[in-house]
């Protein structure tokens, strides 16, 4: 790409709607969409930025600034971190029996959700497989009690109520591997695959640009964001005295601790033990958090 451009014309707003590495597709306000790089050595750039470009020709321009986020969902571990998704307003979480999803990594998107102060919704697919979903349901009605929407649909047979949930948020698509969340999106939006063509063609890239988060547009005020499956969800990025934050059934009882440093491991006098003792907070939850904040130690 030549990145000669004129220093003349003034910088464009657009969205980034899809990344690569340091290769990026903006979308500007016109539709028009270019094939960019950043200025310089910068990076971090993530589907959903919204940015100033510096227009080329030919379709490629260079991003010269990023705007604030109001959100940025990613994940880290002790030496890297990896974004997601920015200035999304909701996280759906897709699951599914088979093959069997991890409770700890539902765990840390909800506590990534919180933690970024976004709505979040499990979305359990595949319940056209009965026996297997059935067996998973009693797990999973603790999430519907303290205060998480549940929704349980096929995304073979019929998504239709997942739209409503949709309505007016830009989404963030997030589930491990083969639950099934590339056959939602396609379903969601059926132009998704040639979509995903259009932008290997952009950026003369093979069909692995798949593997990349890409944004797609249900209507003027709704959004979703597809990212590829991940099996870990790190949280290296949330320090240990904000993670009982994420947990939001702890949130009655953080601050009466007999110790204002508690973390709520084996500390006398800890209000959530009390409530574990009272009924009132389900041990599981306790145990996902002291695993997260071991892990950290």
């Amino acid at each position: 790409m030549n990145l000669e451009y004129s220093s003349v014309s003034p910088p464009i707003s657009g969205q980034i709607v899809a990344a690569f590495g340091r290769q990026y597709l903006v979308e500007m306000a016109n539709g028009e969409v270019l094939s960019c790089v950043i200025r310089g050595k910068k990076s971090g750039a993530v589907c959903g930025d919204n940015v100033k470009v510096k227009y080329i020709s030919g379709g490629q321009g260079v991003i010269e600034t990023i705007s604030p986020r109001s959100t940025l969902i990613y994940r880290s571990n002790t030496t890297c971190e990896k974004l997601i998704a920015s200035n999304v307003t909701q996280i759906i979480i897709v699951i599914s029996a088979v093959p069997s999803f991890d409770e700890e990594f539902v765990t840390r998107c909800l506590v990534a959700a919180e933690n970024q102060k976004i709505k979040a919704l499990i979305v359990l697919n595949k319940i056209d497989l009965v026996e297997p979903t059935r067996s998973i349901l009693p797990s999973l009605s603790l999430y519907p009690r303290i205060g998480y929407s549940l929704l349980k649909i096929s995304a073979k047979n019929d998504i239709k109520p997942l739209l409503s949930y949709l309505k007016g948020h830009l989404n963030v698509m997030i589930g491990q591997s083969g639950m099934g969340k590339s056959t939602l999106i396609n379903t969601i939006i059926p132009d998704a695959d040639r979509a995903t063509d259009r932008i290997s063609s952009a950026l003369d890239t093979g069909r692995h640009t798949t593997t990349h988060a890409k944004l797609y547009h249900l209507d003027e005020n709704t959004h979703i964001i597809d990212s590829p499956g991940i099996q870990e969800f790190g949280l290296y990025h949330i320090c240990n005295k904000d993670l009982a934050w994420g947990f939001i059934e702890f949130h009655p009882y953080i601050g009466k601790c007999k110790f204002s440093n508690c973390l709520h491991i084996n500390e006398p006098d800890c209000a959530i033990e009390r409530a574990i003792k009272e009924n009132k907070i389900d041990p599981r939850r306790l145990r996902f958090y002291r695993k997260l904040v071991i892990k950290k130690k």
